[in-house]
C-alpha cells in the first residue's frame, strides 16, 4: 500500500526543517515563524484599534444626526463644507485566550503539506499572542498561563508550553465573562462533544472564534485502492479494499460536518475559519484577527482570511 501520510513521531531532530520533531524543540522555531507571520500581516492592517474612551487621538468622521455634538471638532470642520467629529481610541484592555489542541490526531501530515497540523496551530496561536499583545490585550492561555499584557506574551507562553501542555480540551473555569478564547483544532471529535462543550464556554457569556485546521489529504480524500486508515486517538484500524469507492461518500459526509459547525458558531454570535496547512499560516491569522477586530468575515477575506471548506475525518494511512 503506497503511503499518504503518517503521524509525526515526537523525537527529536537537529534538521530545523524538520517540522515534526519533539514539540519541545519545536517551539523556538515555532516562535520565530509566528513573529514572521506577524510582520507578513501586520503590514496594511490597522489591528484591534476603535472608537472608545481614550486620550489618544484615532480619526476623524462626518457627523451625522444623533452624534454627539459634544465631539464635534470645529478647527477640521473650519477646513471645508462638512462637520466632523474627532475619535478616541479605546484604550480598555480585552482578555483573550488562546488555545491550540494537542491530541494525538494534530500530529498528522500528509505529503501534500510540509507542516503537521499540530506544527501549523501553535504557529497560528503564538503568532496571534504576539498581533494582540501589540494592540495592548490581555493574552492568556488556558492551564498553562493566566492572563498577561506584556508585548512578549508569545514568548513568554512558547516558554510554557515547553515542560507542559495540558490534554484535552481546555479548561474554562478562568474564562471571565466578556472575555473572547480562540480554539485552533482539527475540530474530529464527536460533532456532539464539540457542540457541547462550545456550548458550555458560550453560556458564560464568553465570545469564541474557531479555527478549523485540516491537512490537504483530509479535505481531498486522494486515497486509492487498498489502504487502511488508523485512528490516532484509539489506534482502531479499518482497511479499504478500494478506497477510491468511499470519496464521495467521505466528502459530502465531512462537509455537512463543517457546515453545521460553522452555523452552529452563527447562531451563537461566534466566528468560524478553516484552514489547510498547504495554505499561508497568514490567511488563517488575518480571518480570525479579524473577527477579533469585528471586521466582517467577508471583509476580512479581502485581506486574505479563509473561507469555510470542509474538513476531514481522523482517517491516516499507510
Amino acid at each position: 500500500m503506497a503511503t499518504i501520510g503518517q503521524s509525526v513521531d515526537l523525537t527529536f531532530s537537529a534538521d530545523a526543517l524538520v517540522r515534526a520533531r519533539q514539540r519541545a524543540a519545536l517551539l523556538p522555531d515555532l516562535l520565530v515563524e509566528a513573529k514572521r507571520v506577524v510582520t507578513t500581516v501586520i503590514a496594511g492592517w490597522h489591528g484591534r484599534r476603535r472608537r472608545g474612551v481614550g486620550e489618544n487621538f484615532w480619526q476623524f468622521r462626518p457627523f451625522v444626526d444623533g452624534g454627539e455634538v459634544a465631539r464635534i471638532d470645529w478647527r477640521r470642520s473650519a477646513r471645508d463644507d462638512n462637520v466632523y467629529l474627532r475619535d478616541q481610541e479605546w484604550e480598555a484592555a480585552q482578555t483573550v485566550w488562546i488555545w491550540a489542541d494537542p491530541s494525538p490526531s494534530m500530529l498528522y501530515k500528509s505529503e501534500l503539506a510540509t507542516v503537521s497540523k499540530d506544527s501549523r496551530a501553535i504557529v497560528l496561536v503564538l503568532a496571534l499572542a504576539d498581533l494582540l499583545s501589540r494592540s495592548g490585550e490581555r493574552i492568556g492561555y488556558p492551564g498553562v498561563l493566566d492572563p498577561i499584557s506584556a508585548r512578549n506574551a508569545a514568548e513568554r507562553i512558547a516558554t510554557a508550553l515547553v515542560p507542559t501542555r495540558p490534554a484535552g480540551f481546555p479548561p474554562d473555569d478562568r474564562m471571565k465573562r466578556f472575555s473572547e478564547v480562540v480554539l485552533v483544532s482539527d475540530f474530529l471529535d464527536p460533532i456532539e462533544d464539540i457542540v457541547g462543550r462550545i456550548d458550555r464556554i458560550a453560556r458564560r457569556g464568553i465570545r469564541g472564534h474557531l479555527i478549523a485546521v485540516a491537512d490537504p489529504a483530509e479535505e481531498t480524500f486522494p486515497y486509492a485502492g487498498r489502504t487502511e486508515f488508523r485512528d490516532p486517538e484509539t489506534g482502531a484500524k479499518l482497511t479499504a479494499g478500494r478506497a477510491e469507492g468511499l470519496r464521495a461518500e467521505y466528502l459530502q459526509l465531512f462537509e455537512a460536518r463543517r457546515v453545521y459547525l460553522g452555523e452552529h458558531c452563527r447562531r451563537l454570535g461566534w466566528s468560524f475559519v478553516a484552514h489547510r496547512t498547504d495554505r499561508l499560516a497568514s490567511e488563517a491569522l488575518v480571518g480570525v484577527h479579524g473577527r477579533l477586530s469585528g471586521i466582517p468575515q467577508s471583509a476580512a477575506r479581502q485581506f486574505g482570511g479563509a473561507s469555510a471548506r470542509p474538513a476531514s475525518g481522523k482517517g491516516q494511512t499507510s
